[in-house]
C-alpha cells in the first residue's frame, strides 16, 4: 500500500516541469498513463547526448513508474480513447501554454463539467490569469525574469543559471503537492479543482529571505557568490587541493570554527564576536581565514571541523555524490530493468514514510509500450479495432 495507490493520472505533460511532477505522483503509488504523440513522443526522447541504447538520459531521469499511451489528439477515435479514460481518471496534468487546451476542447471547463471529481492540474510559465498568461515558459527566461539569476555568480561577474533547471523542477513539486491537497479537499467535499501553477509564481516563492531584504530595506539583493548575505562565515574557502564550505550557524560555532584553525584569538575578538559583527567586518575576517585554510588539504580540514561540530563539507562533484555511502543507506539509487536498455540506475525517492513508503517499481516506458495493453484491457478494444485505430494513425 502506497499513499497514492488507486489514484489514476492522465498525464499531457512533456518536458520537465510536468513529468517531474507526474513522477512524484508515481513514485506514491499513483497509476500514471502519460499520452504521447505517436512516432514522437515527448520532446526530450530526443535530447542528448548520452543516449543509452538509443534511449535519452534526460528523458530516463524524469519518467519511471509511468505507462507509456500514444494517441494523436486531433484524431476522433483517439480523442475518443482519452476521454474514455478521463471517465477512469482522478487527476489530469497538462503543462501546455494557456489557451492549447480550449483549442484541442480539453481545457478545465469542458473536461470538468462531466467529470465533477476530476482534479485538473495546469502548469505554465506565468499562469492562467494575469496580463502575461500566454506567454511561453521556459526554465532559463524565467529563472532570469523570476529574479534568481541576479543573485547567482560572483559580484563582480555576470548573473548566472542555476546548474539544473530549478524553475522547471519547483514548479513540478509545488503541482505534485497542490494535486496531493486537491485530492485531500475532495475526500471532504467530493468534489474536484483546478490547480494552476505559474513557474513564475513558484520560483519567486523560492527568494524567501532574499525578497524579505527587499521588503525591508527596499535594495534588491546583488550577486554574492557563494557567500550568504546575512551570516558570516558560510560560503566556499579553498583549501591547498580544492574547495569545500564552511558553514557557521551561531557564535559558538564561530569560536570552535576559529579555535580548530589556530585563531583563537579571532574568535575571542568583541568585533567578530556576534553575526551582526561579522557581517559587518566581512571583509576582514574573510581573507584572515582564507591565508588560514589554504594551508592544510580539504580533507583534513573538513575531519577537524566536523569532529568539533563545525557545519562543513567538500565540494563535490556528481559522480562522488552518487558513490557517497550515506546516498546508498538512503536508497537513494534504485535499479530497474529496461525494455531495450536493461539494468538502469535512477535516482530513488526522497520522501521516507515509514507507514506507507513510495517506491521506483517501474522502468522509464519506450514510446507507445504500453498503449496495446491499455486500449485492450482498460477500454475493452478488440484487436480489430485497435488495429484499425494503428492503421488510421491515431496511436
Amino acid at each position: 500500500m502506497r499513499p497514492l495507490s488507486g489514484i489514476t493520472v492522465i498525464d499531457l505533460t512533456r518536458v520537465l516541469s510536468g513529468p517531474y511532477c507526474t513522477m512524484l505522483l508515481a513514485d506514491m503509488g499513483a497509476r500514471v498513463i502519460k499520452v504521447e504523440q505517436p512516432g514522437r513522443g515527448d520532446d526530450t526522447r530526443g535530447w542528448g547526448p548520452p543516449f543509452v541504447e538509443g534511449e535519452s538520459a534526460y528523458f530516463l531521469s524524469i519518467n519511471r513508474n509511468k505507462e507509456s499511451l500514444t494517441l494523436d489528439l486531433k484524431h476522433p477515435g483517439a480523442r475518443r480513447a482519452l476521454d474514455a479514460l478521463l471517465d477512469r481518471a482522478d487527476v489530469v496534468v497538462e503543462n501546455f501554454r494557456p489557451g492549447t487546451m480550449e483549442r484541442l476542447g480539453l481545457d478545465y471547463a469542458q473536461v470538468s463539467a462531466a467529470r465533477p471529481r476530476l482534479i485538473y492540474c495546469s502548469i505554465s510559465g506565468f499562469g492562467q490569469t494575469g496580463p502575461r498568461r500566454d506567454e511561453p515558459g521556459y526554465d532559463a527566461v524565467v529563472q532570469a525574469e523570476g529574479g534568481l539569476m541576479s543573485i547567482t555568480g560572483a559580484s563582480d561577474g555576470p548573473p548566472f543559471r542555476l546548474g539544473v533547471a530549478i524553475s522547471d523542477i519547483v514548479s513540478g513539486m509545488f503541482a505534485a503537492q497542490g494535486i496531493t491537497l486537491a485530492l485531500f479537499a475532495r475526500e471532504r467535499s467530493g468534489r474536484g479543482q483546478r490547480v494552476d501553477i505559474s513557474m513564475l509564481d513558484t520560483t519567486a516563492a523560492l527568494l524567501t529571505y532574499q525578497a524579505g531584504i527587499y521588503f525591508a530595506t527596499g535594495v534588491s539583493p546583488g550577486r554574492l557568490g557563494n557567500r550568504h548575505p546575512t551570516i558570516v562565515p558560510y560560503e566556499t574557502f579553498a583549501a591547498s587541493d580544492g574547495e569545500f564550505v564552511i558553514a557557521v550557524g551561531n557564535d559558538e560555532q564561530w569560536r570552535r570554527c576559529c579555535d580548530i584553525l589556530d585563531l583563537t584569538s579571532l574568535g575571542q575578538n568583541p568585533r567578530f564576536a556576534t553575526n551582526r559583527a561579522r557581517v559587518e567586518h566581512y571583509d576582514v575576517i574573510r581573507p584572515v581565514l582564507a591565508h588560514r585554510l589554504a594551508t592544510r588539504s580539504r580533507a583534513e580540514w573538513v575531519g577537524m571541523l566536523k569532529a568539533a561540530g563545525v557545519p562543513c563539507g567538500s565540494v563535490r562533484d556528481i559522480g562522488e555524490l552518487l558513490q557517497d555511502r550515506q546516498i546508498a543507506a538512503r536508497e537513494m539509487i534504485a535499479t530497474v530493468e529496461h525494455a531495450t536498455v536493461g539494468a538502469l540506475r535512477v535516482l530513488g525517492v526522497p520522501i521516507k514514510l515509514s507507514e506507507t513508503p513510495g517506491a521506483v517499481q517501474m522502468a522509464p516506458p519506450t514510446l507507445g509500450q504500453h498503449t496495446r495493453t491499455i486500449l485492450q484491457d482498460d477500454l475493452g478494444l478488440s484487436g480489430e479495432e485497435i488495429e484499425a485505430l494503428a492503421a488510421s494513425r491515431a496511436i
